[in-house]
């Protein structure tokens, strides 16, 4: 298994409370642990966010998951991995990139996977709340 780690920390799609039909995936291979957060900045690509790491007291806000059956984790994570682009088509640059980072829950931290940002993020507005999901609900209602 790279490098022993079964958890993922997903701030996106992937959330439970975004009701994507990824997250379908992620209940079925993955168990919910807890509410989370990853030191890094969100941006607001439009139509999707993205996660940069950061190095201050910044915080994404997620939920971090841990693999059901750990001898699932190469066809787990390489399912992911497509979904998230990290795999490109030949000539292509990946959308995203996995690494593993400091989640920080239930006032401990451990280690996870997150799948950081890899393009440009220039003049894209930073989510201030590092919340995806209580910014799309701030802006539904202007």
């Amino acid at each position: 298994m790279e490098e022993n780690i079964d958890k993922i920390f997903v701030y996106g799609s992937l959330r439970s409370g975004f009701h994507h039909p990824a997250y379908e995936y992620i209940s079925k291979y993955f168990k919910f642990l807890s509410e989370a957060k990853v030191k890094g900045y969100l941006y607001d690509m439009g139509n999707f966010p993205a996660a940069l790491p950061a190095t201050d007291n910044a915080f994404i806000v997620g939920e971090l998951y841990e693999l059901k059956d750990t001898a699932d984790f190469s066809w787990a994570i390489e399912q992911l991995d497509d979904y998230e682009g990290v795999r490109p088509e030949e000539g292509e640059i990946p959308m995203y990139r996995r690494d593993l980072t400091t989640v920080y829950h239930s006032d401990v931290t451990t280690e996870a996977w997150i799948y950081w940002y890899n393009g440009k993020i220039e003049e894209q507005p930073v989510i201030p709340s590092g919340d995806v999901l209580q910014f799309i609900h701030q802006k539904s209602k202007l």
